[in-house]
């Protein structure tokens, strides 16, 4: 489930540190900064046709060569409240950026701990008008029930 505004800031009231778990497993380096609370819109159309106008919350992740910073749960919480203030931004899902190999966005999510940055997907926002077929759904046929108790193999009702 993609993390809310609202939600980070309830899970930073409470938490005692703030880390970020990589889908690796890994964990970002614990002297990160926060760069950028920011919003950011996306407006465009679709293969279909269909325009579209996309809000998100976006944190910039950067880790330094200051390895003695910790960003503390309140200061976080500071930058966000001052953000809303500031630029007007509502409880929208929030996208992380990170540097690795080249920027990564991810969705964010919580496991009681730690936030975790989660992988983001590509998905095609007008399948219907592109002739995308639908994913067909796969029944295992032995946990199928009959439609009739009385149906049973070699009785001629299937």
């Amino acid at each position: 489930m993609i993390m809310k505004l609202s939600e980070i800031k309830k899970h930073l009231e409470t938490a005692e540190a703030v880390n970020f778990k990589l889908p690796s497993g890994e964990f970002v380096p614990e002297h990160f900064h926060v760069t950028e609370v920011g919003m950011v819109t996306k407006h465009f159309i679709d293969c279909g046709g269909v325009e579209r106008l996309e809000k998100v919350i976006n944190f910039q992740l950067w880790d330094a060569n200051d390895f003695e910073h910790r960003l503390k749960p309140a200061k976080l919480l500071n930058i966000i409240k001052l953000s809303e203030e500031k630029l007007g931004i509502g409880n929208l899902e929030i996208e992380v950026e990170y540097q690795s190999n080249t920027i990564g966005k991810y969705d964010l999510g919580f496991n009681g701990k730690d936030f975790e940055l989660l992988y983001k997907n590509t998905a095609c926002l007008a399948s219907d008008s592109c002739g995308i077929p639908p994913t067909k759904q796969k029944v295992i046929l032995s946990e199928l029930k009959p439609e009739s108790a009385g149906c049973t193999p070699g009785g001629g009702c299937c």
